[in-house]
């Protein structure tokens, strides 16, 4: 089945290839979450393309895809739903909200309000959400692309630790080389071609490989140096707050979905090495001192890396051996 898992990122990445010019790692990046049941969080400035590569991946991935533009005035209601009254039945009905999709590109999301950003905790957490005392399902396979603005900061709201601890991943498309841009004119110049972009595969194939990733072997050693890493965070005189538990299951989950489109059965330490910055950097907060220094906190993950012992190669430690 890594076969599969394997081939499906190729034809992912050619796919978006068409639409997307030269994100092919952040690409990948979004094809790990969601083969990790994981949400994705982007950090982007405006016109770079994140509603394009929603909607391109809705259309390669065979999922339904939603978009809620996040502003001031959105309420809780308007995401999730509401009981509306039906007088030919003389009961209550469920008008569903945008949130029952299987893509939701929520966009700048740092606008709402905390209250209204609090409406999908359970959903990203639970896949299910609550409408006044009654909890529902979401669709599966069910993720969140969510963006947020880092140029302007007028109106808007930052988000709570709680929710960037549900991001799986968080990156960034940023701008295009000029070798790129000038690709991107001569291709949709004239208007973005989705027609073009073939599906690949469905909702229903997703959940199948979701549970062949859960089979991906990690060693107890690779399994022990996760934990290291994390653990290391939390001792940091210059972290306010290091890498929670679910930093540790999201950098393990998200090392299994990587090794498996790479058409591997085992996790390498070189995995997790690889996607330490873009699973743990925004769960990280910084003191004080640490910010009025200048530290940033990729370079405080770099230090931890740079400190925490590699474990052997996985080869030498594939099923045990």
């Amino acid at each position: 089945m890594e076969q599969r898992i394997q081939e499906l990122g190729r034809q992912v990445l050619a796919e978006t290839g068409k639409i997307i010019i030269g994100k092919e790692r952040q690409v990948k990046l979004t094809l790990v979450a969601l083969l990790s049941q994981g949400h994705i969080l982007l950090d982007d400035l405006p016109g770079a393309g994140k509603t394009t590569l929603v909607k391109t991946l809705s259309i390669v991935l065979g999922l339904e895809s939603r978009r809620i533009q996040f502003v001031p005035d959105l309420l809780p209601a308007d995401i999730l739903g509401m009981n509306i009254f039906n007088q030919k039945t003389g009961e209550f009905q469920l008008m569903r909200g945008p949130i029952m999709t299987n893509l939701l590109l929520a966009d700048e999301i740092n606008r709402a309000i905390p209250r209204t950003q609090s409406a999908l905790l359970e959903a990203m957490e639970e896949e299910q959400v609550t409408v006044d005392g009654e909890t529902y399902p979401l669709p599966r396979p069910f993720v969140v692309m969510a963006t947020q603005n880092p140029v302007e900061s007028e109106t808007t709201f930052q988000l709570p630790a709680a929710q960037m601890d549900r991001f799986l991943v968080r990156l960034s498309l940023g701008y295009p080389s000029p070798e790129e841009e000038q690709r991107m004119l001569d291709t949709l110049g004239d208007g973005i071609p989705f027609s073009q972009v073939r599906t690949v595969t469905s909702g229903e194939e997703l959940l199948r490989l979701q549970e062949e990733v859960r089979e991906v072997f990690v060693s107890p050693e690779v399994s022990r140096y996760i934990v290291e890493l994390t653990a290391a965070t939390r001792r940091d005189p210059m972290a306010r707050m290091g890498v929670s538990p679910r930093g540790s299951r999201s950098l393990y989950r998200a090392a299994k979905a990587w090794a498996a489109l790479e058409g591997r059965d085992f996790v390498t330490p070189d995995d997790v090495q690889l996607l330490a910055h873009p699973v743990l950097d925004h769960r990280l907060l910084l003191s004080n001192e640490a910010r009025l220094s200048g530290l940033t906190a990729e370079k405080l993950l770099d230090s931890t890396l740079a400190e925490v012992p590699v474990p052997p190669a996985a080869e030498e430690l594939l099923h045990g051996q």
